[in-house]
Protein backbone atom coordinates (compact mmCIF):
# COMPACT_ATOMS: atom_id res chain seq x y z
CA UNK A 1 0.00 0.00 0.00
CA UNK A 2 2.90 2.22 0.95
CA UNK A 3 4.45 1.69 -2.59
CA UNK A 4 0.97 2.49 -4.54
CA UNK A 5 0.30 5.79 -2.18
CA UNK A 6 3.62 6.46 -3.41
CA UNK A 7 2.92 6.44 -7.03
CA UNK A 8 -0.47 8.01 -6.78
CA UNK A 9 0.91 10.90 -5.22
CA UNK A 10 4.15 11.16 -8.05
CA UNK A 11 1.23 10.61 -10.60
CA UNK A 12 -1.15 13.27 -9.15
CA UNK A 13 0.92 15.76 -7.31
CA UNK A 14 4.00 17.85 -8.16
CA UNK A 15 6.74 20.07 -6.92
CA UNK A 16 6.57 20.21 -2.92
CA UNK A 17 3.77 18.01 -2.30
CA UNK A 18 5.81 15.36 -4.50
CA UNK A 19 9.08 15.47 -3.26
CA UNK A 20 7.83 15.70 0.62
CA UNK A 21 5.25 13.44 0.87
CA UNK A 22 7.41 11.32 -0.75
CA UNK A 23 10.12 11.22 1.78
CA UNK A 24 7.13 10.73 4.27
CA UNK A 25 6.17 7.76 2.71
CA UNK A 26 9.84 6.49 2.37
CA UNK A 27 10.38 6.25 6.04
CA UNK A 28 6.35 4.65 5.90
CA UNK A 29 7.86 1.98 4.32
CA UNK A 30 10.98 1.45 5.53
CA UNK A 31 8.73 0.82 9.12
CA UNK A 32 6.72 -1.36 7.29
CA UNK A 33 9.93 -3.24 6.56
CA UNK A 34 11.60 -3.23 10.03
CA UNK A 35 7.87 -4.72 11.18
CA UNK A 36 8.11 -7.33 8.24
CA UNK A 37 11.79 -8.13 9.60
CA UNK A 38 10.69 -8.29 13.60
CA UNK A 39 7.14 -8.04 14.34
CA UNK A 40 7.40 -8.44 18.04
CA UNK A 41 9.55 -4.66 18.14
CA UNK A 42 7.07 -2.02 19.27
CA UNK A 43 5.13 0.43 16.90
CA UNK A 44 7.95 3.26 18.73
CA UNK A 45 10.76 1.52 18.27
CA UNK A 46 9.79 0.10 14.50
CA UNK A 47 9.45 4.19 13.99
CA UNK A 48 12.86 5.20 15.90
CA UNK A 49 14.62 2.43 13.39
CA UNK A 50 12.80 3.63 10.23
CA UNK A 51 13.40 7.14 11.24
CA UNK A 52 17.36 6.38 11.70
CA UNK A 53 17.84 4.43 8.41
CA UNK A 54 15.96 7.43 6.88
CA UNK A 55 18.46 9.83 8.45
CA UNK A 56 21.62 8.09 7.91
CA UNK A 57 20.47 7.49 4.26
CA UNK A 58 20.35 11.83 4.44
CA UNK A 59 23.66 12.00 5.96
CA UNK A 60 25.58 9.60 3.51
CA UNK A 61 24.50 12.24 0.72
CA UNK A 62 26.70 14.77 2.08
CA UNK A 63 29.61 12.42 0.60
CA UNK A 64 30.10 11.69 -2.55
CA UNK A 65 29.01 7.55 -2.85
CA UNK A 66 25.35 8.01 -3.07
CA UNK A 67 25.72 10.33 -6.03
CA UNK A 68 28.09 8.37 -8.26
CA UNK A 69 25.99 5.24 -7.55
CA UNK A 70 22.89 6.83 -8.46
CA UNK A 71 24.21 8.35 -11.74
CA UNK A 72 24.70 4.53 -12.49
CA UNK A 73 21.49 2.89 -11.29
CA UNK A 74 18.03 3.72 -11.21
CA UNK A 75 17.38 1.57 -7.92
CA UNK A 76 19.78 3.32 -5.93
CA UNK A 77 18.76 6.18 -7.10
CA UNK A 78 15.31 5.18 -5.58
CA UNK A 79 16.79 4.21 -2.40
CA UNK A 80 19.80 6.30 -1.72
CA UNK A 81 19.14 9.54 -3.10
CA UNK A 82 22.23 11.50 -4.45
CA UNK A 83 21.56 15.47 -2.44
CA UNK A 84 21.98 16.26 0.55
CA UNK A 85 18.50 18.72 1.66
CA UNK A 86 17.90 19.63 5.33
CA UNK A 87 14.04 19.52 4.89
CA UNK A 88 14.06 15.58 4.23
CA UNK A 89 15.08 15.22 7.70
CA UNK A 90 11.74 16.78 8.85
CA UNK A 91 9.91 15.40 6.76
CA UNK A 92 11.35 11.89 7.44
CA UNK A 93 10.09 12.30 11.05
CA UNK A 94 6.90 13.04 9.91
CA UNK A 95 6.45 9.63 7.95
CA UNK A 96 7.29 8.09 11.59
CA UNK A 97 5.06 9.90 13.73
CA UNK A 98 2.81 8.65 10.76
CA UNK A 99 3.69 5.24 10.69
CA UNK A 100 4.32 4.90 14.23
CA UNK A 101 0.28 6.21 14.59
CA UNK A 102 -0.78 3.47 11.83
CA UNK A 103 1.19 0.97 13.55
CA UNK A 104 -0.14 1.57 17.19
CA UNK A 105 -3.64 1.56 16.09
CA UNK A 106 -3.32 -1.95 13.84
CA UNK A 107 -1.50 -3.24 17.13
CA UNK A 108 -4.52 -2.34 19.06
CA UNK A 109 -7.33 -3.28 17.34
CA UNK A 110 -5.63 -6.83 17.10
CA UNK A 111 -4.70 -7.12 20.53
CA UNK A 112 -7.97 -5.65 21.94
CA UNK A 113 -5.65 -3.93 24.48
CA UNK A 114 -2.47 -1.62 25.32
CA UNK A 115 -1.13 1.54 23.71
CA UNK A 116 1.08 0.25 21.26
CA UNK A 117 3.39 3.24 22.53
CA UNK A 118 6.13 1.10 24.69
Amino acid sequence: MTVGAGLGLRATAAGDVAKYGGDALYTVLLLTLVVAVAPRLSPARAAAIALAVSWAVEFLQLGPVPAELSRRSTLARLVLGSTFNAPDLAWYAVGAAAGWLVHAALRRARTGRGSGAG
